[in-house]
């Protein structure tokens, strides 16, 4: 392997026996929902039982602690979010108007407050109205020695439909058009922390975990995960785990577990 781990998502060229080519995942999948769509948080932590039990489905590094990748998604968690917005100072409209999502950002704080701002203006652009920002709690210590090497500064953003949006469809529409106008915005800039960057969801129907942790690392890296008001259920599939495993790739990175949004 020749990957700079301080640069996890960049290109590796052709070396040896290494060809990208050749670059694929061999991922474990775990769907679990209730059937009369009633929330809980039991069937958050069903699902994250889910998750260990595909632990053999993933990898870890050489120092056996940092995994190549595990995430969750679920329904959006209105009632805690609700109340995490709110420790946040942050006042959210109805369960409908607004939406959600981690974001990875650089751990400069130039680099960060420019990050934060051209997603706040992607947003905009799409008439979008920007609630705030709430620091995520996590755990370092629960992740691994080379993942904490690389770990990025985790934000929670809140984005409100606005007037103009009345449409669920519409809405999410407008959220990825802002998804990726913010990420492609930052690539472009001169020597961009794009690999530092990335919005790990941002929806009004679900909310996504994940990093470059092992399967049993995710309860204790996300603090989150544990709270009795984190409930999710469902018509569809509402609570979806993955183990990262990548096969012959560059080297793992926090932007790289599914669900990939």
């Amino acid at each position: 392997m020749t990957s700079n781990p301080l640069r996890p998502q960049q290109t590796t060229p052709p070396r040896g026996l290494y060809r990208p080519e050749f670059e694929h995942d061999a991922c474990g999948v775990g769907m679990i929902c209730d059937l009369n769509n009633h929330k809980s948080h039991a069937l958050i932590q069903d699902a994250l039982r889910i998750l260990v039990n595909l632990t053999h489905r993933g990898a870890c590094g050489c120092d056996e602690t940092t995994g190549d990748g595990a995430g969750i998604s679920i329904q959006k968690p209105h009632v805690f979010l609700q109340k995490a917005a709110r420790a946040a100072h942050i006042a959210l409209p109805e369960a409908t108007e607004y939406a959600a999502g981690l974001v990875f950002l650089p751990a400069d704080p130039d680099r960060r407050r420019a990050a934060r701002e051209v997603l706040v203006q992607a947003a905009a652009k799409q008439g979008l109205s920007f609630l705030g920002w709430r620091k995520v709690p996590i755990n370092p210590d629960a992740a691994g020695d080379l993942a904490r090497l690389v770990m990025p500064v985790i934000r929670m953003a809140f984005v409100g439909s606005g007037r103009a949006v009345g449409d669920p469809t519409e809405f999410e529409r407008r959220l990825y058009c802002a998804r990726k106008t913010a990420e492609n915005t930052v690539r472009s800039l001169p020597d961009p922390d794009d690999h530092l960057f990335h919005i790990v969801s941002l929806s009004s129907r679900t909310l996504v975990y994940k990093g470059m942790l092992l399967a049993d690392q995710m309860t204790g890296f996300y603090p989150d995960l544990t709270d009795p008001d984190l409930t999710s259920a469902g018509h569809r599939p509402s609570a979806l785990q993955y183990q990262h495993l990548s096969i012959l790739g560059p080297g793992p990175a926090h932007t790289l577990p599914l669900p990939q949004r």
